[in-house]
């Protein structure tokens, strides 16, 4: 019989954030419990300040808490060591960030290519392609960031974040940087691939109408859940 555990992709108990100041302790985030199952979209909605960010850092793995646990896919990300998280990130999570994070002196083709060269994945370029193509960017690939628009940046972020099949998809106000036509474009192709690759997608945003796109809401005040 399947447990409820290893139903859920991502778990966290009692997690928790905080940082000191010159005036004191503050309090990122407060006794954040949650439960994700494989293959479910996650709005984390809030305003500015309220801790998301700061929370799908912490389910990636790319911050530590100050107290609590968080699982992925069955394991303790909280007891690893930084190589650990890296290596888990490696093999279940990809990213799409507002700003794009794209490699300034790479192509279109060679940024989505890296993801698979770390991995040694001798058909990164045949994926890559393959998926350049999928987003409307076939006459792009020699393309750097700066020889494309915003809209095709985020293309090729989403591109780079889909071509591992990752098993968790973090977006951190991909459309932040958008023009609201653009924005809308690029919000369907990420749920259409979503959809494709089966992934759980956690998505980070403060527009309501995006956020109504996924199965469920998780709204964060001033660190905690509401």
């Amino acid at each position: 019989m399947q447990t409820q555990q290893s139903r859920n992709i991502i778990v966290t108990e009692n997690l928790g954030k905080s940082v000191k100041t010159s005036s004191g302790t503050l309090h990122i985030l407060s006794d954040i419990n949650l439960q994700v199952a494989s293959g479910e979209s996650i709005a984390i909605a809030g305003e500015s300040g309220s801790g998301k960010s700061t929370l799908i850092s912490l389910l990636a793995g790319l911050d530590t808490p100050t107290i609590g646990t968080i699982s992925l896919n069955g394991k303790s990300l909280t007891s690893m060591d930084e190589d650990g998280r890296a290596a888990m990130r490696n093999q279940l999570v990809g990213f799409v960030f507002q700003s794009f994070q794209l490699l300034q002196g790479l192509t279109a083709l060679e940024n989505v290519m890296l993801p698979l060269e770390l991995r040694g994945d001798k058909n990164a370029k045949n994926a890559a392609v393959a998926l350049l193509d999928r987003v409307g960017l076939s006459e792009r690939l020699t393309h750097t960031p700066r020889q494309l628009s915003g809209g095709e940046q985020q293309r090729v972020a989403l591109a780079r974040a889909f071509v591992s099949r990752p098993a968790i998809l973090f977006a951190d106000e991909p459309t932040g940087n958008l023009d609201s036509k653009t924005g809308t474009k690029v919000i369907e192709l990420l749920f259409e691939l979503n959809l494709e690759n089966n992934a759980t997608l956690i998505l980070v945003t403060h527009d309501q109408t995006l956020a109504n796109r996924c199965q469920r809401i998780i709204k964060l005040d001033a660190g905690r859940i509401v």
